[in-house]
Order: structure tokens, then C-alpha cells, then sequence
């Protein structure tokens, strides 16, 4: 089965998947990849008169920068607009605060209206602070919402509410690809994930497709740290600034960033390998102090992990095992929990 490929007749219930990343919220409701919205994942509470401000623009701008909404008589700004009212993006809080505006945003964006399942990821910290987390993100989302989303009221009744763990969704995506020409049958294989966020690095252990709770964790030390050093070096500099995140993921020759007040950006390539180097070296222990013994094959997926894949891939291929990069890796987690909502939504017999 190919990527692109449905072969079966699902219900008339859209399926709303939310990576809730601490960059961006990456969002899909469908399983092809160049359709992921990626939405800065800034959230700014206003007033219902402030955000009423901006429908005089509505139509005529482009909604992934300008997305505002009302809801229970509260005004929200997200994404770039939110960065613009001085939002930032809420490093070091709970992925559960806030979780509800963003998935509206990402329904809002879609136009989606009517009956939705929703399928949403959360970090792996502890079994308890997960099924805690997990309660708290259905209490929210698990009921009929009726916002106003850029001017225009939309009623949306959440339905069906599936968490799991961030990266799950990687290794989802990557068993649907086509693998059996390379010998691959990731049901049948004991695979470590590493999804290297903006806020935590997520270590998965999966036998044959069971969830292994005992041996995965989540670490925050991700790429919220290596911004924060980037930063340090520039005059100025905001780690939170979306412009600094572009600049860092941007093709060598092309990493500029000017801070706000400063005449003359900074050429990043003059400061980062060194500290990528030293970043890697720290990341690679973590992850080696951490690798199960029983462990064949390793996906690396996330920004972070399209990022370090380079560091990381010869240390996978030094232990003897498999490395796989997740393409998208950014949105491959949304696109495998995409998936996972299809296949519950399956008729079964």
C-alpha cells in the first residue's frame, strides 16, 4: 500500500491529526505529505475586540499568518500572527495548555466543519504524567465546539479522541511506505525511534508493533537547548524567534539572522558546526546510555532528527543496526497518526 493509496471506504468522519510541536503544530487530514500544515506554534489571549480588528482583512491575506479566532467568548491569536502581539512559544509548559486552541486553529485552516476524530500525540515523560496528560487532552477536546475562526462561525463536534506517544506516528508512517523491495517489515522488527523536538527528545522502544512503556522515555534536552546556545552567541538574539529557527534549518550560504534593533545580520555559518558538533556529541550519548540491547533498527525522525541525521547515522551504523530517516521528517509524525485514524475508523470484518 502506497502513501497515496486508500483502498478501503472510510466514514464520513474527518480525521484531524495535530503533532503538537513546540516550533509548530503540524497538522493534516490526509495522508499526503506536501498537504501538512505546519503552523507556528505561538499563542497569543487577546480580547474578542482585538482579534475583531483583523476582519476587514479576512479574505484578502493569507490565513496561515493571519489566524485569529473566538471562542467561548475569549480572542486567541496563533502562529505568526501570535509571534506578532509578542507571543512566544511557550517553551518548558505543558503541551496539554493551549492544546485545544491549536487543534481549532488546524480545523479553522482546514475549514473543517461537522463530525471529527482527532488523533494528537503528547511526550512520553512518565506512564502516570502521560495517562494524566492523556485524560486531561480528551476532557478538553472530546465535545461540540463553536468558534468563530477568522470571521467566519463554525460548529465542530470532536467525536473520537486518540492520544499517543510523539514519534509513534514516525514509525506508522515509514511501516506504510513501500519497504518490502529493501527488506524491511517493521511488525516483525524491535525498532527504536528518536523524535528530536523543539522541546523534548522522544526514545521510543517498539517490538513487532507493541508499544514497549518499560523501555521508552522522553528526555527534555531537544532542540529548544541548541537555540539557546545559537543565541548566545548572537547580540540580541531571541532562541524563540522564528526567524532564528528558519535561519538555522536553512542550506549553508543562506543562514542569516538580523535580531530586532541590530543594523547587520549575523552569517550563522561562522558559529554553527561547532556547536552542532559539540550538541551532537551530547545528543549521541544520551541516545547510546539509553538503546536497549534488543534493539535492530532505528528511525530518526522530527526537525531535530532531519537536523542531526548526519551526526547520528554513523553511530547507528558503528552499533550494528539499521538507521532509517522518516521523510517528511517533520510531518511524518502527523501523517503516521493520520493513518492510525483510518484504520480505526475501518469497519472491522
Amino acid at each position: 500500500m502506497t502513501p497515496n493509496t486508500i483502498a478501503i471506504n472510510l466514514p464520513k468522519v474527518t480525521i484531524l491529526s495535530v503533532d503538537l510541536g513546540r516550533t509548530s503544530t503540524k497538522s493534516s487530514i490526509s495522508r499526503v505529505s506536501d498537504q501538512v500544515v505546519l503552523i507556528p506554534a505561538n499563542v497569543a489571549h487577546l480580547s474578542v475586540d482585538q482579534v475583531r480588528r483583523g476582519g476587514f482583512e479576512t479574505q484578502a491575506t493569507d490565513p496561515l499568518n493571519d489566524i485569529w479566532l473566538e471562542y467561548q467568548g475569549r480572542g486567541y491569536a496563533v502562529g505568526q500572527l501570535a509571534a506578532d502581539f509578542g507571543a512566544n512559544l511557550g517553551v518548558g509548559q505543558s503541551k496539554v495548555d493551549d492544546a485545544l486552541i491549536k487543534t481549532l486553529a488546524a480545523a479553522g485552516y482546514f475549514n473543517v466543519d461537522g463530525d471529527v476524530a482527532v488523533v494528537i500525540g503528547l511526550p512520553y515523560l512518565s506512564q502516570e504524567q502521560f495517562d494524566r496528560e492523556k485524560e486531561q487532552l480528551i476532557g478538553l477536546l472530546k465535545s461540540p465546539h463553536v468558534m468563530v475562526f477568522r470571521g467566519e462561525r463554525k460548529t465542530i463536534n470532536i467525536q473520537q479522541v486518540w492520544v499517543m506517544p510523539e514519534g509513534y506516528g514516525s514509525l506508522i508512517w515509514c511501516e506504510v511506505q513501500d519497504k518490502r523491495s529493501a527488506g524491511i517489515d517493521f511488525p516483525s522488527l524491535s525498532v527504536a525511534i528518536v523524535d528530536i523536538g523543539h522541546q523534548t527528545t522522544d526514545f521510543l522502544m517498539v517490538d513487532r508493533f507493541r508499544f514497549a512503556r518499560g523501555a521508552s522515555q522522553s528526555e527534555p534536552f531537544a532542540m529548544n537547548q541548541f537555540y539557546d546556545q545559537v543565541a548566545a552567541q548572537i547580540q540580541g538574539a531571541d532562541s524563540q524567534s522564528l526567524l532564528l529557527i528558519e535561519a538555522v534549518h536553512k542550506p549553508e550560504g543562506e543562514r542569516f539572522y538580523r535580531p530586532k534593533g541590530m543594523a547587520r545580520p549575523t552569517n550563522l555559518d561562522e558559529i554553527l558546526p561547532s556547536l552542532r558538533k559539540s550538541f551532537a556529541r551530547e545528543l549521541s550519548n544520551r541516545f547510546l546510555a539509553w538503546l536497549p540491547e534488543r534493539v535492530t533498527d532505528v528511525i530518526v525522525t522530527g526537525g531535530g532528527g532531519e537536523f542531526f541525521w548526519s551526526d547520528l547515522r554513523p553511530l547507528i551504523r558503528d552499533a550494528k543496526l539499521k538507521g532509517h530517516q522518516a521523510k517528511p521528517s517533520r510531518q511524518a509524525n502527523a501523517l503516521g497518526q493520520y493513518i492510525y485514524g483510518e484504520v480505526q475508523l475501518t469497519p472491522k470484518g
